[in-house]
């Protein structure tokens, strides 16, 4: 049987002691090592998490920026579109009004052809006349 005497009391001590010892030198340096490790742990996550929502936010940005220059794009084709569109509209009348004057010209130089023409024939109907006369009837008339 276990005996209480004055060596139990001498244990407590050293026990108390060497807990008090391995607290110094061992405990502490490691607590501290653990405790620096998940401080710069936890500075590297927010580092992280920093990063990540930047990423986000410049890739938000970004998409942004894309619709906007795709936005713009197409308001400008439009406008060069209807600029286009006003521009031919010109043209094509242009052309028409130089193809009526140009049709008018024509017809207006064939009617006074045909009236030259019919003036030069209605001379010479009587002489066209006469000549087929003669070769129809063989005589002159």
């Amino acid at each position: 049987m276990v005996s209480v005497d004055g060596s139990v009391l001498i244990q407590i001590i050293n026990f108390i002691l060497l807990i008090i010892a391995l607290n110094v030198v061992l405990y502490k340096p490691i607590r501290s090592i653990l405790k620096q490790r998940n401080d710069k742990i936890s500075g590297l996550e927010k580092g992280i998490e920093t990063s990540k929502s930047d990423a986000e936010e410049s890739e938000k940005a970004f998409g942004a920026g894309i619709k906007q220059a795709r936005a713009n794009g197409l308001k400008q084709k439009d406008a060069l579109v209807d600029e286009a569109t006003l521009e031919e509209t010109k043209i094509i009348s242009e052309i028409n009004e130089k193809a009526q004057a140009n049709l008018a010209e024509t017809r207006q130089k064939i009617k006074n052809d045909i009236d030259g023409v019919r003036a030069d024939l209605s001379k010479e109907v009587d002489a066209f006349a006469n000549a087929i006369s003669e070769k129809i009837l063989g005589r002159a008339v």
